[in-house]
């Protein structure tokens, strides 16, 4: 009869003081923490997009967008997790001697081939059970298009918006997030672009830190490889 190997789990309290040294960002499931993998710059420059739009927007609000490096915590009835979505939106944030955040008011996941199943899957059953969340966002990196699931009196709701001239309404936090201001390459400024010139011109001076975008894409256990026991 073959032995089963035990897993070695690590507490919350381990993980955290880890993430604040490590040069790779981990994420934390029950215990069982998995290194993240890295993005191709499409993804990349989808989530900078996705920051931009929301901080504009949000200038001058209690809610302010938060990049890939903010994590937060979920907290299940048979475990705790913690997920780096690429951009979140925080309307009551945590302490600042926190390294997390616990009350996301939107959640925005850039997918990919290797993300989907996790994304539409395990972070989407998760991110949902949060009380203080509004709306769940994934994003398309090979089409402009938005799956959102949104929060209403009756439960949340899917919603997908496809196509370069299609607008997101966030109505709890009257803002509208075009989809040709989240696919915008390089050389190529559409719609969105035109449209939020004003925008960028009132929010250009001194743009916050919390703006600066560093990503990284969250991969599923298959793709993550690397396990810390």
């Amino acid at each position: 009869m073959s032995a089963v190997k035990k897993l070695n789990l690590v507490s919350v309290e381990d993980y955290l003081a880890g993430e604040l040294v490590s040069p790779v960002k981990h994420e934390y499931l029950g215990g069982v923490v998995y290194a993240m993998a890295g993005a191709r710059n499409v993804h990349n420059l989808i989530a900078s997009n996705a920051l931009v739009a929301l901080g504009i927007r949000l200038r001058g609000r209690p809610c302010r967008p938060y990049n890939s490096d903010t994590k937060i915590r979920i907290r299940l009835p048979n475990q705790v997790r913690f997920y780096y979505p690429d951009v979140s939106v925080i309307c009551r944030p945590n302490p600042q001697t926190d390294s997390f955040q616990d009350e996301p008011a939107v959640v925005v996941e850039v997918v990919s081939r290797t993300t989907r199943r996790i994304d539409e899957g395990e972070k989407k059953d998760a991110y949902l059970t949060i009380p203080a969340l509004n709306a769940y966002l994934i994003v398309e990196q090979e089409s402009p298009a938005v799956e959102v699931f949104r929060r209403t009196d009756q439960g949340f709701v899917r919603e997908v918006f496809a196509g370069l001239e299609a607008t997101i309404m966030l109505s709890e936090m009257e803002v509208e997030l075009p989809l040709a201001g989240f696919h915008a390459m390089p050389g190529k400024l559409g719609h969105a672009d035109a449209g939020d010139a004003s925008l960028l011109h009132q929010a250009s001076v001194g743009f916050p830190t919390f703006m600066r975008p560093m990503f990284r894409v969250v991969s599923d256990a298959e793709d993550h490889g690397l396990t810390l026991l």
